[in-house]
């Protein structure tokens, strides 16, 4: 799409004012503002207070806790240390330029994550944001833009937008853009692909992922009541918080250890999480509920399921007799396959490219190193531990986000032979 005709599309600007704006307007504004310095001391103190301000706001909504957290000043230190770690006398790291976030509409906190690492190792960032608001998307933009007035050098870097579906505003976003990142399902991944870059441009997908957890069932069983009830509630962070439609949540638990011995850990391990659901008040909505018991049925026709338990409307365990082929569409809400496997290298010939996070329980550094050398790069990319399987990290899905977002100068400094 040529300028003129980008200029003609009107988006709604949501960061750092609002309103309906021409969107030529805000791709002209937005290149003309040069890019900063990687994790200059104005974004870093920006980010900071960033945290704090989100930390007070999101009182009591677990998942701006954990955003404010991860974005706390000692963490931003550690990563402008991390990023310096990657330069030498040889090598400069610079920022691309404009990245274009495509965030998924399912985790408010996503797009966050994403947009702070371009903006502190100093790229422009354009992200579109989906027209379906939530009560803490809104909170979020809420504390950006008050602080944004604060900091306006970040905030010119800065365009949030909404538009609807519309695939010649994407366009034209994407040919102002030196990198694009889009997160998504497969289809809303290969329509935008579809869509084109500048030659130099470069892309990041993060596409549909399965997620599982691996607990050992002898460590298990040696937990104590106080113990055991702590785990529950680590597990309930990681699939519940985004109603396990996060790509991390797990949707399969595997018992690693003695067959004879699972049957009891499982029922134990859920009730606990029962207790857990009742404790938090989670509750999911009457639709969600029917389209558990749907899918449920679904997967007894089509996968080796041994059992059917329903622990009330907000959790559904299917035992099953081998690994299940159960990823792609998939319900959320708290429906768990469970299985058994007698050592952790026994997963290795059932992993793929789609799976992603693997959370453990009652392993050693050992074994889990043994386990991540046998898949060799099959699939998994994240292998944490259980309760952490959603904090976010530089590292996501096998990418480098610090390296990503920024062109790698080669610096030779040899002086060259006299004449």
């Amino acid at each position: 799409m040529s300028e003129p005709a980008a200029a003609l599309r009107e988006v709604q600007l949501l960061v750092p004012a609002r309103g309906s704006v021409e969107l030529g307007e805000v791709l002209t504004q937005l290149a003309a503002v040069p890019t900063a310095t990687p994790f200059a001391e104005d974004t870093t103190e920006f980010v900071a207070e960033f945290s704090r301000g989100l930390s007070r706001a999101g009182r009591g909504l677990p998942e701006l806790e954990a955003l404010a957290f991860w974005m706390r000043r000692s963490a931003i230190r550690q990563l402008r240390d991390q990023h310096r770690g990657l330069e030498s006398d040889r090598l400069l790291l610079v920022p691309r330029g404009t990245v274009f976030h495509i965030p998924p509409a399912n985790v408010d906190t996503l797009f966050v994550y994403s947009w702070l690492l371009a903006i502190l190792v100093g790229n422009r960032t354009i992200v579109r944001l989906s027209t379906r608001v939530t009560d803490q998307s809104t909170l979020i933009l809420k504390v950006l833009a008050e602080l944004l007035l604060e900091h306006p050098g970040v905030g010119q870097r800065t365009a949030m937008l909404a538009y609807a579906h519309d695939e010649r505003t994407t366009a034209a976003i994407s040919l102002a853009s030196d990198v694009r990142v889009i997160w998504g399902g497969d289809a809303t991944i290969e329509a935008i692909r579809r869509i084109a870059l500048p030659p130099h441009a470069t892309e990041l997908t993060f596409p549909d992922r399965f997620s599982m957890a691996a607990m050992d069932v002898a460590a298990y069983r040696r937990l104590s009541a106080q113990a055991r009830a702590l785990l529950a509630e680590r597990f309930f962070n990681d699939a519940y918080w985004f109603d396990q439609l996060g790509c991390s949540s797990a949707r399969l638990v595997i018992w690693v250890g003695d067959p004879s011995l699972v049957p009891e850990a499982n029922a134990d391990f859920f009730e606990r999480v029962r207790a857990v659901l009742d404790a938090k008040g989670y509750a999911v909505d009457a639709a969600t509920a029917v389209a558990k018991h749907v899918h449920a049925y679904g997967s007894m026709i089509d996968t080796p399921v041994v059992g059917y338990e329903v622990l009330g409307n907000e959790l559904t365990v299917l035992p099953v007799s081998e690994f299940p082929q159960v990823r792609g569409d998939f319900c959320g809400g708290g429906l768990f396959y469970s299985m058994q496997a007698s050592t952790l290298l026994d997963l290795v010939e059932h992993i793929d490219r789609r799976d992603q996070t693997l959370a453990w329980f009652g392993f050693s550094p050992e074994q889990l190193r043994l386990f991540a050398r046998a898949l060799n790069g099959r699939g998994i990319d994240r292998i944490v531990p259980v309760g952490t399987a959603l904090n976010f990290d530089r590292v996501w899905d096998g990418h480098d986000l610090l390296q990503a977002f920024t062109r790698r100068v080669v610096i030779d400094p040899t002086a060259p032979l006299p004449a």
